[in-house]
């Protein structure tokens, strides 16, 4: 039996280019099966559930937050290297219990005893999010080996200099992978934005508090699943050529470029995290010289590697070839303007809602009003719901206003949403 998942990629584009064309672009889908029931041992795993004990938790917060980091650990498969973490203007292992911190392995009876400790948790003090993920990045480095993960829970706003957030998220960016979650209306989406991009994790707003443990349950048993640890895309341009940007678009839209570990001049690799059985999607765009007609180049050579042990586990080409046909080089490929289209949205509603906060309703207006035609027109009827509830349009004059007293909650959903990509429709393509 196989103890690893089976990796395929495969690579949307059109490759054609006018004489005067120079960008090439192409969605890069990874797959991931197998590696979960067909493994003899489990993958080595170690998990920190950060629940946010600080004063502003007070009563149904404190209570929910409590099961749910219950339901969390109840989660952890036997054999899992794990603590939990409260965290106010300090951080602290409430479980395990011992004078200096430290992983326990998760079975029975240790999983019972962890539900004890948290029942326990009070809500008081401040808020320091970097000191939490410092403990959490010191207790997982133990466990070098293992696919490592934090899920951290949060209602507030972080106290922290921003200077001294931001060095943490740079020392333990990409030694392990957080998950975040907001609660109630104070949190700021751009401080959870934060820490799932440097951790390459994810950021949700949990809108009913019930609910809370279910999100939990789900980002656990995501988390278990994972059965390989630190794959990074290596991507080879050619001399001369120059590499635009990597993102993830699909599931979520995460923006790699700046996270590049160079392999050699031409060669750099961009952390994907770790993987499980499932499917994400890349968009890289590589700027190539001026070429002749007829003229084929190989643009970008991108593999899925395993840095520590150089393992190839998929790879493909991204090919360029220059044309006078006027038909062949104003193709657009279907992925492509999909996965742009997706990106334009959520810029067009950040930009809104940032240019609400400041009081530039005109801006706002515009950039929202946009927002929600691309939503509808992109599929995105979850989206398009949300914008409906910031801004409306007159259908007979295609006048736009935003609404007056917008719910916070509904502005934080649409908010942390943005990030989530919808896949191309079937008959899209």
């Amino acid at each position: 039996m196989s103890d690893r998942p089976a990796f395929t990629l495969t690579i949307d584009q059109n490759k054609y280019l006018s004489l005067d064309g120079r960008e090439v672009h192409a969605i890069l889908t990874v797959s991931s099966t197998g590696g979960v029931t067909t493994q003899a041992v489990p993958a080595e795993a170690a998990e920190v559930i950060i629940v946010d004990t600080s004063g502003s938790m007070s009563g149904a917060k404190i209570r929910e937050a409590r099961q749910a980091a219950a339901t969390a650990v109840q989660t952890l498969r036997d054999g899992v290297h794990f603590a939990v973490v409260s965290g106010t203007g300090s951080a602290k292992v409430v479980y395990p219990s011992g004078s200096t911190p430290s992983l326990v392995q998760a079975n029975p009876a240790t999983r019972a005893e962890a539900a004890k400790a948290v029942e326990r948790l009070l809500s008081y003090g401040g808020t320091a999010m970097g000191e939490w993920l410092k403990l959490a990045g010191h207790l997982l480095s133990t466990r070098p080996h293992a696919i490592k993960h934090a899920l951290l829970m949060t209602d507030g706003q972080n106290n922290e200099r921003a200077d001294v957030f931001d060095s943490v998220l740079s020392a333990w960016s990409g030694t392990f992978v957080c998950d975040c979650l907001g609660i109630g209306a104070d949190w700021q989406p751009a401080e959870l934005r934060k820490v799932a991009e440097a951790m390459l994790g994810t950021f949700d707003y949990v809108r009913d508090q019930g609910d809370l443990p279910e999100y939990f349950r789900r980002l656990t048993q995501a988390s278990m699943n994972k059965t390989m640890a630190d794959l990074s895309l290596r991507v080879w341009v050619p001399q001369a050529a120059r590499l635009m940007f990597v993102k993830q678009v699909d599931p979520v839209l995460l923006d790699l470029t700046g996270k590049r570990a160079d392999v050699n001049p031409l060669t750099g690799d961009y952390p994907t995290g770790s993987w499980g059985p499932e499917e994400r999607k890349y968009h890289i765009c590589v700027e190539v010289p001026p070429g002749q007609v007829g003229q084929e180049i190989r643009a970008g050579w991108v593999k899925l590697v395993h840095p520590d042990t150089q393992d190839v586990l998929a790879s493909g080409n991204v090919l360029a070839q220059w044309t006078d046909d006027l038909a062949l080089s104003t193709q657009i490929n279907g992925n492509v303007a999909h996965y742009t289209g997706q990106a334009e949205l959520h810029d067009l509603i950040q930009d809104g809602l940032s240019a609400k906060a400041m009081g530039d309703i005109e801006t706002a207006t515009a950039r929202l009003a946009k927002a929600r035609d691309l939503a509808g027109a992109s599929g995105r009827e979850d989206t398009a719901k949300l914008l409906d509830r910031v801004v409306e349009v007159d259908p007979a004059t295609g006048t736009a206003r935003l609404r007056k007293n917008v719910d916070k909650e509904d502005t934080l959903e649409l908010d942390t949403g943005s990030v989530r990509t919808s896949r191309l429709r079937r008959e899209g393509i």
